[in-house]
């Protein structure tokens, strides 16, 4: 043993090191239960992910809502659960002694609290995950404020090198229901696939609640969760549903992610109303009218019966108002009109800002009924001339004349629709189509082409590839551009690609010579740079209506020392990267960061914002910029090591001898061994997992095999 002493001490020592030395990867958050709370509580959410090792703090954007971390629980090995399994056995056979002084009462009460935490780490703990990525666990305390304005916010977790990607949390102003949180779900073996199976309580069957209400859950392999009310007649209910909306997937990626289906029975069981998604999104909704006074059930489900811890949900109940759209989709930053709100229970309700100023390309309104807020809708803005379509102009006889430039607001109002629309274009003019319907929520697939005065199809569109698009995999707005070939009549027609058409089937029309412009990029939505030291961004450049003149791109201000040297985006290439130099001091929190660029466009000096974004594949192949709030920048400095809570003692040779001398029955460990076992060792003992006796007795038996 006291050869071994010397040895321990230097393993302990190169553990010690090892992060300064190693590459730190950025930390991961797959998903958070619940993603939301009420306004005026305390809330515990789980969330699960990985690299989440020193997770010390926790950001939320937005004021109001305050959040800290109360425990982390890293996956666990095989090895460390067969130690835990150890120590449980221990504490055991001590704990069933019975304390005979007020000292002993005292150790004796540690000694079970400490029994029952490693009851609970071994009997959640899972060999085969079902998605390992998400099996690290940090529970998270979040205070929302009485004042909290209601909406989504962006939570991010801080280790000590690195800031999280980010993950919606809502804050609500209804009465919210949580589902007890699940374990970390077991990966499916095929023939056995009963065993992943949740069992679930049968008191968590079905819950009783009353309206309104939001409802919390996470949906397990094969499960469907149950909720039970009281309605009356004449009740015009909404049940909407946040899934997808909850963690910035992509739609069609595999290994599969959460597509519910909600279904409304009544009293005898019937089933009343379904839905498995809304329009082109996701996440269901179901606005019912109830027929007769008495019990109904909602009942949730992933469409095939698939589950996970990350199959998250809120569900909202309740007489409330519910945007279906506006008309018309946005309006001029100079004059705008208030658009006409169309939904469920907006009857008497007013249309307020949520989000965003008419000096930016986009607002977000909603409706505010009796206190109550809905879903938030998108508006544009615009500084053309607008003007509204005038039926009927469905057909070149009846085209609408339009002068140029313009912005069209107009509707497909019925299958099989298309409106027409007919100016005077003179040789060699180059002119630009552009819808906006899909990017405002409107169901619209749009689809227009350019005919001459015969009625010759000189430019079509369908589809359009749009870095902007985010979460959006279908990118159905149609743009084209032209160079007429003559003097003469010119006409635009628009419909929809499925020939389908309706009230909410509204669209904005830009027709005008182009109007160069770009929108930018940057990827990831976070950064950790070590002191002294410099890391890379990427740049992604949206060139919009033929610019493609060079961009300049840099620090919009400089931010606690951090730096960065301009770099020139070359005329017609769309990515770059960008270097941030970090200073000499390390930031204690991170620090927001804004990204710039500017080019000139004709005689025009033109700056806009990188908006940060996390990159995320659909399937394979196509890549999306899923646009995030904020761009933190975390400086870090690799020497200083996180505080432990409990520090590992390098136990000397002697006594430790005394304790637990080796005898012949005791495991033999090469050198290669000894470091992995004395890691293990070190990391439950820190955490609080083993006691002194049984560490000491652990590192004892640590001898090279002779």
């Amino acid at each position: 043993m006291k050869r071994l002493a010397p040895l321990i001490g230097v393993v302990l020592a190169a553990f010690a090191l090892v992060p300064a030395a190693a590459a730190q990867r950025r930390p991961y958050v797959g998903y958070a239960y619940p993603a939301g709370g009420q306004q005026a509580t305390k809330v515990q959410v789980k969330l699960g992910g990985q690299d989440l090792d020193d997770v010390h703090a926790v950001t939320i954007t937005g004021a109001g809502v305050s959040a800290r971390v109360v425990e982390y629980l890293r996956r666990l090995n095989n090895q460390e659960i067969q130690l835990l399994n150890e120590q449980l056995k221990e504490l055991k056979r001590v704990n069933a002694t019975t304390a005979t002084s007020a000292a002993a009462a005292s150790e004796t009460d540690a000694l079970r609290a400490l029994q029952q935490k490693v009851e609970r780490r071994t009997r959640e703990w899972v060999q085969t995950p079902a998605c390992a990525s998400i099996a690290s666990v940090v529970l998270v305390e979040v205070t929302v404020s009485p004042e909290a304005e209601a909406g989504p916010r962006e939570l991010r977790l801080v280790t000590a090198r690195g800031v999280s990607n980010p993950l919606p949390f809502h804050v609500g102003q209804l009465r919210e229901y949580a589902r007890p949180p699940m374990a970390t779900a077991i990966l499916q073996v095929l023939g056995k696939e009963a065993t992943a199976l949740r069992k679930r309580p049968a008191t968590e069957a079905e819950v009783r609640i009353g309206l309104p209400c939001t409802l919390n859950g996470q949906i397990a392999s094969g499960e469907e969760n149950r909720y039970r009310f009281e309605a009356t007649k004449g009740q015009r209910l909404v049940i909407a549903t946040q899934a997808r909306q909850l963690i910035p997937f992509v739609a069609d990626a595999v290994p599969g992610w959460f597509q519910p289906v909600l279904a409304l029975y009544d009293a005898t069981g019937r089933e009343v109303a379904y839905a498995d998604d809304f329009r082109f999104k996701p996440d269901p909704v179901i606005l019912y009218e109830v027929p007769r006074d008495g019990a109904y059930v909602i009942a949730i489900r992933d469409g095939i019966y698939r589950g996970r811890e990350d199959f998250v949900y809120r569900l909202t109940v309740g007489e409330l108002p519910y945007l279906t759209s506006l008309f018309p989709l946005g309006g001029s930053i100079a004059s705008a009109l208030p658009p006409t709100m169309s939904g469920w229970n907006v009857a008497d309700a007013q249309l307020t800002a949520l989000a965003g100023e008419p000096t930016t390309a986009t607002a977000s309104l909603g409706a505010s009924r009796l206190g109550y807020q809905s879903n938030a809708l998108p508006f544009a803005w615009a500084d053309l001339p607008e003007m509204n379509d005038r039926e009927p102009n469905n057909a070149a006889a009846s085209a609408q004349a339009i002068a140029l430039p313009v912005i069209i607001n107009g509707r497909i109002d019925r299958p099989d629709d298309w409106d027409v629309y007919e100016f005077t274009g003179q040789a060699k003019q180059t002119i630009v189509a552009e819808v906006q319907a899909r990017r405002l929520d409107s169901p619209l697939d749009a689809v227009i082409k350019l005919t001459d005065a015969a009625g010759k199809v000189l430019a079509f569109n369908d589809d359009r590839e749009d870095l902007t698009a985010g979460l959006n995999t279908h990118a159905a707005d149609s743009y084209l551009t032209f160079r007429l070939p003559a003097d003469g009549t010119y006409r635009i027609h628009i419909g929809d690609t499925a020939r389908q058409g309706g009230h909410d089937y509204g669209y904005r029309l830009r027709v005008s010579a182009p109007q160069p412009d770009f929108e930018l990029r940057v990827v990831p939505s976070s950064v950790s740079v070590a002191v002294n030291t410099s890391t890379t961004v990427t740049i992604y450049a949206a060139r919009k209506d033929g610019f493609n003149g060079p961009i300049k791109l840099t620090l919009a201000d400089p931010t606690a020392g951090l730096s960065a040297v301009a770099v020139t985006l070359p005329a017609g290439q769309t990515t770059t990267r960008l270097t941030l130099k970090g200073p000499s001091a390390a930031t204690p929190q991170p620090v927001p960061v804004v990204i710039v660029g500017r080019a000139k466009i004709g005689e025009r000096d033109v700056e806009h914002e990188a908006v940060p974004a996390e990159d995320r594949m659909q399937a394979f192949l196509w890549r999306h910029l899923v646009p995030a709030r904020d761009l933190p920048v975390l400086v870090f400095d690799p020497k200083i090591q996180p505080a432990t809570k409990r520090i590992a003692r390098r136990l000397p040779a002697p006594a430790t001898a005394k304790v637990n001398p080796p005898t012949a029955n005791r495991p033999k460990f090469t050198p290669q061994q000894i470091t992995g076992r004395l890691r293990q060792l070190k990391l439950l003992y820190e955490e609080g997992l083993l006691t002194d006796a049984f560490y000491a007795d652990k590192v004892a038996e640590c001898e090279p095999a002779s």
